[in-house]
């Protein structure tokens, strides 16, 4: 029996490590730069291209094999797809040109091919043969990102205030025209072609500067010999992935795991950033946590210090460990018809009837996500901080109240530090599992693509009833809604990896905070 049980022990440890170590190697593979080949077919055609993938098709029965190769060749908007397999066999060449460019852009993907020239409004053509022309177009580029931060400053700040300060406005004349008095309608109206100004103000700058961008093209001809334009304003950056050696090409590693951590997605998820999904998933964790120890410390204390025990506690036990086996779809359904329906519904009949018929807390967002984790993960909790408080050694209990101390005091002095270890390992349990969650929150406020984060520098600062992205959700709409499955791959693999490291990181800074209160109330239950 040793010898089987240390064998399940080495398998399951065996499991845990091949799947974390396809992960990590998929998910740091696909920040890698790799190089672009050139391969040259048997019936004369050139294609272009990062080598992703090489395996063996079945031909026919009294056939061996086909070997063939998956190269990413970019360009979606030239073929209809970036991906495109190539039997070995009716490969005649391959070459590594130096001079091929990858080219990042905001839409279409990402374009490939060698740089012929840059063509500039009012200017003289600067070819890709001169000095200048890699400084020069990446002087354009950089001009166009701070055309675009400045766009996005004027759209999610100057013009998301002046929607909402019109909107306020257009409600108010109309629940108050009967009751404003001329002058005071007069200053309303006034106030809202004010507003509606400044609104077309905003739309004619946002507008002036995308026509900027646009004014500046990127003359590529791609492997076949035809030329394509690529608008200055839509590329984010360019490099030359065969010009790169070991340090360039860590240099890129390090950019791409920045850009992807930092920046938000693009192409229906499958290109750009996870920013929003790691904040929204931290978020959600972090309230999820703030909500259930509180209420799990205080259901497992009454239970073991207040509740005589008989057939009814016995019963909530017996519930509360069944509870923890409930699917949680479940509780996806429980949170959409109560928190999300109920509460959130009679919230906005309360508090925001002037929004009416829009809803505010009436819909999905991430309080009710987060209650409906905490609800779900509250059995954890409960059974780990009875298991601690049931640990205190009974004569610490009674040496407390021998000296006078109420049962409160004694429980908030003397069974409560003492338990802080175990109870935090509850909150570690139920922060692994509410994180990685997904189902419950499909239905309680996470949606794809979030157009602002629910903690950012506007008034009140923090937004609860705001839906949000989920580092969870990302891998599931990546892996089975994408377009383009192949171009989303890496991009599962990346999200999966960050999705582990964010519930790494969080519980490791729980444990930490364990061993530190463990040793400062080290008694002799541990």
């Amino acid at each position: 029996m040793v010898w089987l049980t240390s064998m399940g022990l080495c398998v399951g440890a065996l499991m845990v490590a091949i799947i974390l170590g396809v992960i990590v190697f998929n998910g740091i593979g696909s920040f890698w730069p790799h190089r672009v080949q050139q391969i040259t077919l048997a019936n004369g055609e050139t294609w272009m291209g990062v080598e992703t993938k090489r395996q063996e098709r079945r031909g026919k029965p009294d056939q061996p094999p086909i070997e063939e190769i998956q190269l990413y060749h970019a360009n979606r908007w030239m073929t209809g797809q970036s991906f495109k397999f190539f039997d070995t066999s009716s490969i005649t060449a391959t070459t590594l040109p130096e001079a091929v460019m990858m080219v990042e852009q905001i839409k279409n993907g990402n374009a490939l091919g060698f740089p012929v020239r840059l063509q500039m409004k009012g200017q003289a053509d600067i070819m890709a043969t001169g000095a200048t022309f890699d400084a020069r177009l990446e002087e354009l580029i950089g001009d166009c990102a701070a055309h675009r931060a400045e766009i996005r400053v004027i759209v999610k700040g100057k013009i998301g205030k002046n929607s909402a300060d019109l909107s306020n406005s257009q409600r108010t004349l109309k629940a108050l025209s009967e009751t404003l008095s001329a002058e005071d309608r007069a200053k309303l109206e006034n106030k809202i072609a004010k507003l509606q100004a400044e609104s077309d103000e905003y739309s004619a700058a946002t507008k002036r500067l995308g026509g900027t961008m646009n004014d500046n093209v990127l003359v590529l001809r791609t492997a076949n010999g035809k030329e394509t334009n690529v608008s200055v304003g839509n590329i984010i950056g360019m490099h030359y992935p065969n010009k790169l050696g070991l340090a360039g090409r860590f240099g890129r590693f390090l950019r791409n795991i920045w850009v992807f951590a930092s920046e938000d997605p693009r192409e229906a998820n499958t290109e750009g950033g996870i920013f929003p999904a790691i904040f929204g998933t931290f978020v959600m964790t972090m309230l999820m946590s703030v909500m259930v120890v509180p209420f799990g410390v205080l259901a497992a204390i009454y239970l073991r210090e207040y509740a005589k025990q008989g057939p009814f506690v016995r019963a909530v036990r017996i519930a509360i460990n069944n509870l923890a086996g409930v699917p949680s779809i479940v509780f996806g359904v429980f949170g959409l018809g109560f928190f999300v329906y109920f509460v959130g519904g009679h919230i906005d009949a309360w508090f925001f009837h002037d929004k009416l018929p829009a809803p505010t807390f009436g819909t999905g967002g991430i309080l009710w996500a987060s209650l409906t984790l905490a609800l779900m993960t509250v059995p954890v909790v409960i059974v780990a901080t009875e298991e601690a408080v049931a640990a205190v050694p009974r004569g610490m209990r009674e040496g407390s109240l021998a000296i006078g101390s109420s049962k409160w005091q004694m429980i908030q002095t003397i069974v409560l530090p003492a338990s802080i270890p175990g109870i935090l390992t509850g909150a570690i349990l139920a922060m692994a599992r509410g994180a990685g969650e997904v189902a419950p929150l499909m239905l309680t406020g996470v949606v794809k693509l979030a157009p602002s984060l629910p903690i950012d520098l506007d008034f009140p600062f923090v937004h609860l009833d705001q839906k949000f992205m989920h580092l969870g959700f990302a891998i599931y709409d990546l892996g089975f809604q994408s377009p383009d499955s192949e171009a989303a791959r890496p991009m599962v693999f990346a999200t999966t990896l960050f999705l582990i490291l964010l519930v790494m990181l969080l519980n490791l800074g729980a444990i930490l905070l364990r061993e530190r209160l463990r040793r400062r109330y080290a008694s002799s239950a541990f």
